[in-house]
């Protein structure tokens, strides 16, 4: 064979090898590009069942940053299965005895990002929680408005307040009085005053509390209406990005939280808490005079490991609603007393 053959000969086997080692690389690249951009694989966990994903809500808005809201598991926590049971047994109880129609239930530990949730997707018309994003919209109003919390605002007439309020406030503004913005906040949340609440809603700009809730994933409320129907997961996003700190500042946040753990409702989850307890809590009511509902949601702050409770509740009777709260309350803090989650 002569050398130029011989040669060309390696000149071929030279072309092959690089060109498998291209095609080689590629595959390579484009596998790890596949898996980049691919969903998590299921995790096998040592019982054969396929574990639950995690749902990742960040905040958009921004050029460069996206700050994170919640992260949740998608599936309820095995280990709160007990509380879950005991729940479902009180308000079993409580169905049986006439006193509910029907119960939601969400409870979340911080410690370990545990939660579960009972009957969450019924929706339940919130009444005076919904002062609680009424208060995360003027604080949120206050960060592009500096000084807003400052401002005077005067109380010259009395709102129509509806009639099927049974819970009055303890505390409540006084004709002819000029208010600040904080100070109004302080009455409509501390004593759920209506009046500071309704005095407080001819400032609120509707397209910033619209946008409290699709900032946490929520749909608009149609403001044609009176009140907005909510379930009681959803409701409690607004008690967690309070807690998370991660949608106002931290003073703001810390403001707020505040004002909730001096909430004077003291007659449902706060009746099944030692006073020692601090609670960051706020309740409503709503109903007719068919079907009344009593709803309250708290973060109780018990040692390293506060936690989250939400409960919706409706029954022919408002004056046997807070019952079903403090038995729940009871439970649920009697849980995390005795168990290291």
């Amino acid at each position: 064979m002569s050398l130029i053959n011989i040669f060309k000969r390696k000149v071929g086997l030279i072309w092959v090898l690089l060109f498998s080692t291209a095609t080689a690389f590629c595959s390579y690249i484009a596998t790890i590009q596949f898996l980049k951009n691919a969903p998590p694989a299921p995790v096998i966990s040592s019982n054969n069942s396929v574990s639950c994903s995690y749902h990742i809500k960040r905040l958009n808005g921004f050029e460069y940053i996206r700050p994170l809201m919640f992260v949740d598991n998608n599936c309820e926590s095995e280990s709160l299965s007990d509380i879950k049971a005991d729940i479902k047994s009180i308000i079993s109880s409580y169905k049986s005895a006439g006193v509910l129609k029907s119960a939601s239930v969400y409870l979340k530990e911080y410690r370990n990002n545990e939660w579960i949730s009972i009957n969450e997707s019924e929706l339940f018309w919130p009444g005076s929680l919904m002062k609680v994003p009424t208060l995360i919209t003027i604080l949120k109003m206050n960060e592009s408005n500096p000084g807003l919390l400052n401002r005077k605002l005067t109380f010259n007439q009395n709102f129509s307040i509806d009639k099927k309020v049974n819970i009055d406030p303890n505390k409540s503004i006084v004709l002819g009085h000029k208010y600040t913005v904080k100070q109004l906040l302080t009455y409509m949340i501390v004593n759920s005053d209506n009046n500071a609440t309704l005095l407080l809603a001819t400032i609120m700009d509707p397209a910033v509390f619209n946008k409290v809730y699709t900032d946490i994933g929520l749909t608009p409320p149609d403001w044609s209406k009176g009140d907005f129907p909510i379930n009681v997961k959803d409701f409690s996003l607004f008690m967690r990005i309070l807690y998370n700190g991660c949608y106002l500042s931290n003073a703001d946040s810390e403001f707020a939280i505040g004002l909730l753990a001096r909430c004077d409702y003291m007659n449902g989850i706060m009746k099944g808490i030692p006073s020692s307890i601090t609670v960051a809590h706020k309740f409503g009511e709503a109903g007719d005079l068919n079907l009344s509902e009593l709803h309250e949601s708290g973060i109780v702050f018990i040692n390293d490991n506060p936690y989250l409770l939400t409960i919706m509740t409706k029954g022919p009777d408002l004056k046997k609603l807070p019952d079903v709260l403090q038995q729940v309350s009871t439970k649920v803090y009697q849980y995390f007393s005795s168990h290291s989650i």
